[in-house]
């Protein structure tokens, strides 16, 4: 009762609702809060520590920025933030202003990552960049997952996000995480667009995901195990994430002789063959379960593995 009861107390202040709905767009950093409201950076830092401490926050510090977004909706902070902001009128005038800051934010955001990547002359969309069907291969995926709720989805090397966008209608919240910033920039940017404020990113090393075990439904790595150095721990920590019966998709090249395309975007594996994924999978505990190829230029493959289930515990007879 008295976590409720604080939370309550957090909200109940303007300018802290204001935060909290600006948060439901997606994620926001200090000093883009302070640009949309007009306040100064101490000022919402005080709002911003008291929602954190309440839990109606979660803070994630990337480099020098922190970003701050709603907890999912399947938490309990989660759930009575986004009570209360059910309960705001919609046509507010400040929130209906704040809406409008936020709109101007984002795009700058947008832009400043695109010109970002441009001046690094970063080739972050690769499945174009190797000319390989990305349409037929998203289908493929679509095709290959449940079309019921997907529940809690990770996307390991989300890069730009993509397959947050893909998979929203279908899960519950999503999270992406990558080791570069500048991957990150992009992917919020994406993840701005309405409809996908369930869907986060945050910089993680893969190797060591920032999530407890059997906290995730659905794992995918999507063109990122052929730059992995250690495709089994990449994998394994995968695996330790996903819930009993939960799913992993690996998208990623079949095994392939094209030597200039692994120098040219410094690839680490020519691809995979069925039974080199397969024995990945067994090593780190998952069961292999349907592989799907989408031809191209270069073979691309989709391999699915599913955790194992809890073995129930037969109760001790009682002693006579």
């Amino acid at each position: 009762m008295e976590d409720v009861l604080t939370a309550l107390r957090a909200c109940a202040e303007q300018t802290r609702l204001r935060l909290l709905a600006l948060a439901a767009r997606g994620a926001f950093c200090v000093m883009e809060f302070t640009e949309i409201l007009g306040q100064s950076q101490p000022r919402l830092s005080r709002h911003l520590r008291l929602l954190g401490e309440a839990g109606l926050l979660d803070r994630e510090r990337e480099g020098a920025n922190v970003w701050f977004s709603l907890p999912g909706a399947d938490t309990v902070p989660g759930a009575l933030a986004r009570g209360v902001l059910a309960q705001l009128p919609p046509d507010d005038p400040v929130l209906a202003a704040d809406r409008r800051q936020a709109a101007r934010v984002l795009a700058e955001r947008a832009r400043v990552a695109s010109e970002s990547f441009r001046k690094k002359g970063a080739d972050w969309d690769e499945m174009r960049a190797l000319d390989l069907p990305a349409a037929a291969v998203e289908q493929a995926l679509l095709d290959l997952l449940p079309a019921a709720s997907l529940g809690r989805m990770l996307d390991i090397g989300t890069g730009t996000g993509q397959m947050l966008e893909l998979l929203a209608p279908r899960i519950s919240n999503g999270l992406g995480v990558d080791a570069s910033r500048a991957m990150l920039a992009l992917a919020r940017a994406r993840l701005a667009k309405p409809g996908l404020t369930h869907c986060i990113v945050r910089l993680a090393d893969m190797y060591r995901l920032p999530l407890a075990d059997g906290s995730i439904d659905l794992v995918v790595l999507q063109m990122v195990l052929h730059y992995a150095e250690d495709p089994a721990a990449a994998l394994a920590e995968a695996a330790r994430v996903l819930r009993p019966g939960g799913r992993l998709v690996v998208v990623d090249l079949a095994a392939h002789g094209r030597a200039a395309a692994i120098q040219r975007l410094a690839h680490r594996w020519p691809g995979f063959a069925d039974a080199a994924m397969h024995a990945l999978f067994t090593d780190a505990g998952l069961s292999p379960a349907q592989t799907v190829s989408v031809a191209g230029p270069m073979t691309v493959c989709l391999w699915s593995a599913t955790a194992p289930l809890l073995l129930e515990t037969p109760a001790l007879e009682a002693r006579a």
